[in-house]
């Protein structure tokens, strides 16, 4: 089962329809295509970012003759967006105005979408007012201030 991250919109009509569900976990093609994956998901800053210090990095290694290093460096790099890259998802999607809503835990997204509308539609629905109930001390047994031994006292009993 996998934990699904639930965006709502800021001021969205419609709040099933326009969620964003963002998978809670580690990311493959986060991992494999870092900057591609980052810019694809409109993390622009972050993309542009992880290119420049892959390519810094390779340079680097290059210059000083340690080809292995650099490349173990931007494996590092392209390690953290595969373990960090969903929240750095969110973490955008927060900046733009969005808010959590919570978590929902489905074995795919499809499931995931339908646990959410299912738990938003019954959150919609007005929920009747129960009536106050008010106890009459009257009826209520005095307090007893019998010896008590252990946890196993109950009130009232002899």
């Amino acid at each position: 089962m996998a934990i699904y991250v639930v965006m709502e919109p800021p001021a969205g009509s419609n709040k099933a329809e326009e969620a964003a569900l963002v998978r809670d976990g580690f990311t493959w093609l986060g991992f494999l295509f870092s900057p591609i994956w980052l810019a694809w998901h409109r993390l622009w800053i972050e993309a542009l970012l992880t290119f420049a210090v892959m390519a810094i990095l390779s340079v680097l290694g290059e210059k000083l003759g340690l080809e292995w290093a650099g490349s173990a460096l931007s494996l590092l790099v392209s390690l953290y967006v595969g373990l960090e890259g969903q929240g750095l998802r969110i973490s955008a999607l927060r900046r733009r105005g969005w808010r959590e809503w919570g978590v929902v835990e489905a074995g795919n997204l499809g499931g995931a979408e339908a646990r959410y509308v299912l738990e938003v539609g019954e959150q919609e629905e007005e929920p009747t007012s129960m009536p106050r109930i008010v106890p009459d001390t009257s009826l209520a047994r005095p307090a007893q201030t019998g010896m008590a031994l252990g946890l196993t006292h109950t009130p009232g009993r002899p």
